[in-house]
């Protein structure tokens, strides 16, 4: 695809869903690997929930690294103090409830990290293809110790692109789970009494 900016290829059928990924989010990756603005809908979307939230926290998951640095750009316009959880001091910060807005990439929202105590509210502004880092992410909210009785999981999704198959795959991925492990349950109580 030809931009203002460059060239755009995907090489492969992975390569092309990432791209579709970055153009729904609202920036590409040019072949000399520079960001190509295309659109700030999840931008303005992001703002319009942040604003709705009234000073409440809110913790937005990210997934390429132009997203970061474009909510980044974006919160500093709006005077809004952030950080972004890839450090010790950043998640205590966040769960002592001393930020209102604070970042995190699913790959690093792995297993036992606590999250919980620092608010009760995530928003997707890009989303992963893989189930289990989707899981991951929104169990950092919703587990125990959480103060409120709702955790909410929102998703900013640009209507007609590659942003509806993937929250349609994981929602059918979770589906598929949940009846695999029903039924490997039923199994065991069938068979084992467990």
């Amino acid at each position: 695809m030809s931009l203002p900016n460059g060239e755009v290829t995907a090489a492969n059928a992975a390569s092309l869903s990432n791209k579709l990924s970055q153009m729904a989010n609202g920036a590409i990756y040019n072949d000399s690997a520079e960001v190509i603005p295309i659109h700030d809908r999840k931008l303005d979307a992001l703002e319009d929930i942040i604003e709705s939230m009234n000073g409440r926290p809110l913790l937005i998951a990210y997934w390429f690294r132009h997203d970061l640095d474009r909510i980044k750009e974006r919160l500093h316009q709006l005077h809004i103090p952030f950080s972004t959880l890839d450090k010790p001091d950043s998640i205590r910060r966040w769960n002592n409830g001393e930020l209102s807005v604070a970042l995190i990439h699913p790959a690093s929202a792995g297993h036992g990290l606590n999250l919980q105590s620092g608010g009760s509210t995530l928003v997707w502004f890009g989303l992963t293809w893989s189930l289990e880092l989707y899981q991951q992410t929104n169990a950092r909210l919703w587990r125990q110790g959480q103060k409120s009785s709702t955790v909410v999981i929102q998703h900013i999704i640009t209507k007609g692109t590659v942003d509806e198959r993937i929250l349609r795959s994981l929602q059918d991925k979770d589906k598929t789970q949940t009846a695999l492990m029903d039924a490997v349950k039923a199994e065991l109580e069938g068979c084992y009494g467990i």
